[in-house]
């Protein structure tokens, strides 16, 4: 499949790392010249925000969490991501009191549906660092890395499954978007324990004796 990234920094290039070769790629930055220096060293294309909405099947929102927002309304809105499955991989929380940082208790992923009616929505990758998407392994204490997503349709959650079990890690669907918020809240855990400096592979993993399929 087609993918575009919103965003050329540390996340979107350990994702595409294990997404090379299997699926088309295309990097954007506000700089056109840092997309293009990324794009090269993965064999994929590069251009603006718009561009990688419009080139994408499926758009990684891998933006800084502030910038989320604007990012989508600069690269055309609802009318560029009108049918596309968005991922949001990011975290609205405060690297000084390690709290979500959504006043009224919704999710960054619910607010980009309010603005994004037509795209496919969903929240994953988002509880770890760079770091650990680019571990070619993808086992701590010897268990496979479970990646929780949320995601509305069937056709989201197909995908984002897909694009988590070719990382390596094996996809486990919490539910809608309306528990995107416990992701965000979980994540700020391992920020939290991250910037207390422990080591950067750091994750929650969730034990499942018995796998199940994503439903």
């Amino acid at each position: 499949m087609k993918i575009g990234f919103i965003g050329s920094g540390s996340m979107a290039r350990a994702l595409a790392g294990k997404w090379q070769g299997k699926h088309d790629l295309l990097f954007s930055a506000r700089d056109l010249g840092k997309a293009a220096l990324v794009a090269a060293d993965y064999g994929a294309q590069a251009g603006n925000a718009r561009q990688a909405a419009e080139f994408g099947d499926v758009v990684v929102l891998a933006t800084r969490w502030e910038d989320a927002l604007d990012a989508v309304a600069q690269a055309g809105g609802d009318d560029v991501f009108a049918g596309k499955v968005v991922i949001d991989i990011n975290n609205p929380v405060s690297t000084e009191t390690f709290l979500t940082t959504r006043e009224d208790g919704r999710s960054l992923t619910q607010a980009l549906e309010a603005v994004l009616p037509g795209a496919e929505i969903g929240k994953a990758f988002n509880m770890a660092q760079a770091a650990v998407w680019a571990n070619p392994e993808m086992t701590y204490d010897g268990r496979p890395m479970v990646t929780l997503f949320t995601a509305e349709t069937e056709r989201a959650t197909e995908t984002i499954a897909d694009l988590i079990r070719d990382v390596g890690a094996e996809p486990l669907k919490l539910g809608g978007n309306a528990h995107a918020y416990q992701l965000e809240a979980a994540a700020a855990i391992v920020i939290k324990f991250l910037f207390a400096g422990r080591d950067p592979q750091t994750i929650l993993n969730f034990i499942q004796p018995e796998v199940k399929p994503v439903r």
